[in-house]
Order: structure tokens, then C-alpha cells, then sequence
């Protein structure tokens, strides 16, 4: 068992793998989750848990957070009843949610108040990476507490990048997911677009996959879109609050508006508890 007691909050479809990862790793790991069940599968697994986010905070040298947007992970970190109402001086929090970088830089000056260092981490990646420990990690951070959290970081990650202070590493994740929109909705266009002239799917999607503008995403939710079913690896309305996120953080090129129209549309017509690539429905409707 490694000497460092970790701690980690919210455990969605990419905070349970996340977590596991680090309890195989050798870490000792406390959990907290506001729905309790969430937290039986590390608990069963060999994780602690408690009952509160100053429980975790006052066990913890370090504490992982990975939570649903800006809202969730304030409430989180709060000074009354969150973690910053028991952190010790010295201790390092990590956030790992996507979120605005001007939320990470919030973050990380009210943990200066209480002496408490913080990286904003969010990944690229979804939950099978999650789950296999291959994500990629964009940290924002000092260097001297990115150095410290590197060997965990490692764990949950192929790749663990320093970007730069706090609020790099969000900036960083929104620029990636406005490219991962892009090519989703590209992807949609395209395979109907040859429907409608008579290309059967599975012919595009091998056109596509096999020459030059074939990707890896293209590759991953090529099975979805032959098979017309869309279970959540990234929920549609995800894509939806990032794209928001990147367009507050100042994202004006000639597609964006656009496209966060599109997945706006597809989400009020009943599709964001599905994958983003369900955007082929709605455009298929419409």
C-alpha cells in the first residue's frame, strides 16, 4: 500500500473507472458520493467511504473531484459545508470536471485562502479510456504541485500534460471538445449526404475510415451509427454545456455558432441522455 491517502468525489460513469484505477494502483482511497449506492462498487472493491465532504477532506493528503459542470463542483469545493471546510494546510485537491477556466482559477484562489494547493485536470477521452487507464490528462497547475501529482495522474492516464497555471488545462479541454463537436456533426452530415444520393452507410463509413480523413473518433462511433444506436460513452447534452463553456470562454470562429445550435436542437428534441453522435437522429429529422 502506497503511503499517500487518497480521496476522490463523484463517481459518474468516469469517476467510478477513475477511481478504481487508483485503489488497483495500490493507493489507499476514500470515496464520497451525495447518492451512496454510487459508492458501493469501490467500497466492494476495497475503498473507504464517508459520509460528508469534510470527512473526506480531514482523511485526505490529496482528493480528486470529477463532477457533471461549474455548479456541482463550487457546491463541491465550498467553505461551508464542502471540502474546503477540511482541508488542512498542504494539501493538494484536484478537479478533474469540465468547467470553465475561469471557474478553475476561482477554484484555485479560494484553496490559496486555506493554504491548499489545486490543478485543474480535466481529460480527453471517454469512459472505455477511463476505464483502461488511457485517457489524456491537461493539467493546469505549478509545476512543483503538478510534479507531485504526476505518479497518480499516471495511473489514470497514457498522457499527463503540464499546460500551463491554473485554468490551462480547462482551456485546453473546451478547445479539444469543440474539434470533437465538429467531427461528430461532420460525421452525421457526411454519412446522410450519401444516403441521400444512394451510398449506403456502411460503404461511407468504410470510404471514410479507410482514406485520409478517416480518425479515431470517426473509428470509435463508426459501430454506433451502423447499428442506429446511441448509448451514452458522452452524453449529447455534455457537448452542449462544453460548447457554451467555450463560447463564455470567448469562442467566436465561423462554425460555432452553428454547430452548438445543432446539438441545442437535438438536445431539446429529446436526445442529450444519449451519446453525441445521436446528433445523426436529429439531423435525420430535420
Amino acid at each position: 500500500m502506497k503511503t499517500l491517502k487518497i480521496g476522490w468525489a463523484g463517481l459518474g460513469n468516469m469517476g467510478t473507472p477513475m477511481a478504481l484505477n487508483i485503489l488497483k494502483a495500490g493507493y489507499e482511497l476514500t470515496v464520497y458520493n451525495r447518492n451512496k449506492n454510487k459508492e458501493q462498487e469501490l467500497t466492494a472493491a476495497g475503498a473507504g467511504a464517508v459520509n460528508s465532504l469534510q470527512e473526506l477532506a480531514s482523511h485526505c493528503d490529496i482528493i480528486f473531484t470529477m463532477l457533471s459542470d461549474d455548479t456541482a463542483v463550487k457546491s463541491v469545493y465550498n467553505e461551508n459545508d464542502g471540502l474546503l471546510s477540511g482541508t488542512k494546510a498542504g494539501m493538494l485537491l484536484i478537479d478533474m470536471s469540465t468547467v470553465a477556466p475561469e471557474t478553475s482559477r476561482y477554484l484555485a484562489a479560494q484553496c490559496k485562502t486555506k493554504q491548499v494547493a489545486f490543478i485543474d485536470a480535466p481529460v480527453s477521452g471517454s469512459v472505455q479510456p477511463a476505464k483502461e487507464g488511457k485517457l489524456i490528462i491537461l493539467a493546469g497547475a505549478e509545476l512543483q504541485d503538478f510534479e507531485k501529482a504526476k505518479p497518480i495522474l499516471d495511473v489514470l492516464g497514457k498522457l499527463a500534460l503540464h499546460l500551463g497555471p491554473v485554468g490551462a488545462g480547462s482551456s485546453a479541454k473546451v478547445a479539444i471538445n469543440y474539434l470533437l463537436g465538429i467531427n461528430i456533426q461532420a460525421m452525421a452530415e457526411t454519412v446522410l449526404f450519401a444516403e441521400q444520393n444512394g451510398i449506403s452507410k456502411e460503404d461511407m463509413l468504410t470510404i471514410i475510415n479507410e482514406g485520409a480523413c478517416g480518425n479515431g473518433i470517426i473509428k470509435l462511433k463508426t459501430p454506433a451509427v451502423l447499428a442506429d444506436n446511441y448509448p451514452p460513452a458522452f452524453a449529447l447534452k455534455y457537448i452542449v454545456k462544453d460548447l457554451k463553456l467555450a463560447k463564455e470562454a470567448g469562442l467566436k470562429s465561423p462554425l460555432s455558432e452553428p454547430l452548438l445550435n445543432t446539438f441545442e436542437a437535438a438536445a431539446a428534441d429529446g436526445l442529450g441522455e444519449e451519446d453525441l453522435m445521436a446528433v445523426i437522429k436529429y439531423l435525420k429529422q430535420h
